[in-house]
């Protein structure tokens, strides 16, 4: 079953596996402030056992803050945060058992990989270590889990950037860790690698089941790996849910702008219909707006060109590019030439460089003015 549509509770159930038992995560009104700066607000969220949930947001945004709360390296100033109903706040580092992947990769240079890997149950005390081999059975296990068998004896220096990340999860998963999570795992990797990792990564999470958290602020990102998308702003939660809620259904200009590409122009509401600059819209208007300034936001290939007519957009083609499949073109629209982006088929007339042009959204959001 796609882990991505099984959203009832019993969709990860909270068994042991030898991978360790996933563990459900509840965060509850958290704050954090360093000195006079706050970094996080209030923060509530709830995260299923065994889910893969992506925090997305810009830098400043409170996603790594929150991740470092996660994994006892920071502490909140206030609220709470519960591992399957237990205070994690009042456990160490080590008790919280946690599995952390850092973007620098942070593996031990002059260790060869099966040792790095093997760390985390090397240092374990006494009572609590497996035989060697066990230890050694695990670490060879895991390197075939993440494609890497054979390479147990190399440095880290002799690896790609994607063959370190790799090593670097397999060290995390270990520990057999309650909650795994990656701090922009793939930040330091070209484009190529990131497009392959991003892939092999939610194929592990399908075969292993973690509670897994991850920092990303790349969109595509989140949206090709997550079960859910948290988007932070600000320290806020700006919305919560699957990639396709996300995407389709924005709460905000901000999210609509930050997933995605969206354009935004201001608009009055006036008994149900909606103006630009003083002249009418012919895009209807939702029964529930309200009277007064909102926001138009729509994106590049919800808008077609249209013949002249009674609302709709008029504008100047600014400047024009290829855009994959389509071509982009910049236009300034309305009496304020407010510029918006619009996609157009790669051979499209009338949207070259300086032509007039007159456009309709065919799908759009409106939001209360800000």
């Amino acid at each position: 079953m796609d882990a991505r549509v099984a959203n009832d509770v019993n969709y990860a159930p909270d068994v042991l596996t030898k991978w360790g038992r996933p563990v459900d995560v509840a965060i509850e009104s958290v704050e954090k402030a360093f000195g006079d700066t706050p970094a996080l607000h209030g923060v509530s969220l709830s995260i299923r056992s065994g889910e893969l949930v992506a925090l997305l947001g810009p830098s400043g945004s409170g996603k790594t803050t929150l991740l470092r709360i996660l994994a006892g390296l920071d502490f909140p100033t206030a609220g709470r945060v519960m591992f399957g109903g237990e205070d994690a706040l009042s456990l160490t580092v080590q008790q919280r058992n946690i599995g952390f992947v850092f973007q620098n990769y942070a593996l031990f240079r002059h260790m060869r990989v099966f040792d790095n890997v093997a760390f985390g149950l090397d240092v374990r005390p006494g009572a609590r270590r497996p035989t060697k081999a066990d230890i050694r059975g695990r670490v060879l296990e895991l390197l075939k889990l993440v494609q890497l068998e054979g390479l147990e004896r190399r440095y880290p220096a002799q690896l790609s950037g994607g063959q370190r990340q790799r090593v670097a999860l397999a060290r995390a998963l270990a520990i057999e860790p309650r909650l795994l999570l990656l701090d922009e795992p793939f930040g330091a990797l070209d484009a190529k690698v990131r497009r392959e990792l991003r892939r092999w990564l939610r194929e592990i999470h399908d075969r292993t089941g973690h509670t897994t958290v991850f920092v990303t602020h790349d969109q595509e990102e989140a949206i090709e790996l997550a079960d859910r998308i948290v988007v932070l702003n600000q320290g806020k939660i700006e919305q919560v849910g699957t990639p396709d809620d996300i995407y389709d259904n924005p709460a905000s200009p901000f999210v609509a702008g930050f997933i995605g590409e969206s354009n935004a122009l201001p608009v009055v509401s006036s008994g149900g219909a909606l103006s630009l600059d003083g002249r009418a819209l012919a895009v209807g208007s939702r029964p529930a707006a309200a009277d007064g300034p909102h926001t138009l936001v729509f994106r590049p290939h919800h808008v077609e060109i249209v013949e002249d007519r009674p609302g709709c957009i008029e504008g100047v083609v600014v400047s024009e590019r290829r855009h994959g499949a389509v071509r982009r073109i910049e236009v300034e629209a309305g009496a304020q030439r407010r510029r918006i982006e619009i996609d157009v088929p790669a051979d499209a007339r009338g949207a070259r460089k300086g032509d007039s042009i007159r456009v309709l959204p065919n799908h759009w959001w409106l939001f209360d003015a800000r």
